[in-house]
């Protein structure tokens, strides 16, 4: 497989980083406008192989040429979050960020499939899906992966257990609407409602919802990268290695949950070609009104962004 990644900051180099480390790539291509940025790290992650036992070429570029003929593309680069910024506050730059990697990728690399993770990411992938033309099925973004591992291990650390017996779900928009599934939630096949009192879920919810917010808090001038990118590669490995695993990842919806022309996180099938199926959960009237909720979220951001494009169109 060949793996490019547009964007060589924190999310982008790591991204190469663990996709390198793991093995999932022949060939890696880290792209990004500034010159020497990813040059730089490509060489430095190369360097990291032969301490590993990994044969991975790596390479830095500013030219998409490089990325011809890619199997997977993964579009990171847009502007991170500031402390006291909305997903939303990053629209009108990010947009015209992600609409221009996402016109050059496709030029070189018709037939790959496209992972999202620029934020606003339901939204992102939207307008990644429309400027490429492909069909749904190779176009996803990066959303429930990461939500419902942060809500894996909220819950393991309240807990005092390990995050791998913790089976969990997050759908919707990748933002304060997120639905975590609390009921087809375990703990080593335990229901979690029968290890804590609603309070402290109600709890666990909300810091899931505030994951990523918590920790541009902490960091003051960036946001998270580390799990976004184990996020994007278990994603890459999934398609790479034809794993048919079932992750919650954002994709477009044509009826699917009563929802139609909308990017919406919900569990698929991840495998060599892309999205195999679209999982339907049973969902009681609460969830469903839940994700419709988040899912009206993000229509009113893709409206907007339309909007905004339009304008600078014009």
């Amino acid at each position: 497989m060949k793996l490019t990644i547009i964007g060589a900051g924190n999310v982008g180099a790591t991204t190469a980083h663990l996709a390198a480390l793991q093995g999932v790539a022949r060939e890696i291509v880290l792209l990004d406008i500034v010159e020497g940025i990813p040059q730089g790290k490509a060489l430095d992650i190369y360097e990291s192989l032969p301490i590993v036992g990994r044969d991975c070429r790596v390479i830095g570029t500013n030219s998409y040429q490089d990325t011809a003929n890619s199997d997977i593309v993964v579009i990171t680069a847009g502007v991170p979050r500031k402390p006291g910024m909305s997903r939303d506050d990053l629209l009108t730059t990010n947009a015209g960020i992600v609409k221009s990697c996402a016109e050059q990728a496709i030029a070189y690399s018709p037939h790959a499939f496209y992972i999202v993770v620029s934020n606003p990411l339901d939204v992102m992938t939207y307008l990644t899906l429309k400027i490429t033309g492909l069909p749904r099925t190779r176009v996803v973004g990066m959303a429930g992966v990461l939500d419902t591992a942060r809500f894996r291990t909220f819950i393991a650390m309240e807990l005092g257990v390990s995050v791998s017996d913790i089976s969990a779900m997050v759908l919707g928009g990748h933002g304060d609407s997120m639905v975590p599934l609390v009921r087809y939630t375990t703990v080593a096949g335990v229901p979690l409602a029968e290890l804590l009192p609603p309070e402290r879920i109600a709890a666990l919810v909300q810091r899931t919802r505030d994951g990523g917010a918590e920790i541009v808090a902490y960091l003051k001038t960036g946001s998270a990268y580390y799990a976004p990118a184990a996020a994007v590669v278990q994603m890459i490995a999934a398609v790479a290695d034809d794993r048919k695993q079932i992750l919650p990842c954002a994709v477009f919806l044509e009826g699917e949950y009563g929802l139609s022309d909308v990017v919406c996180g919900v569990p698929v099938k991840l495998g060599r070609s892309g999205v195999e199926e679209i999982f339907q959960l049973e969902l009681t009237e609460a969830e469903q009104e839940a994700l419709h909720r988040s899912a009206a979220d993000v229509r009113r951001t893709i409206a907007r962004m339309e909007e905004l494009l339009q304008q600078a169109a014009s």
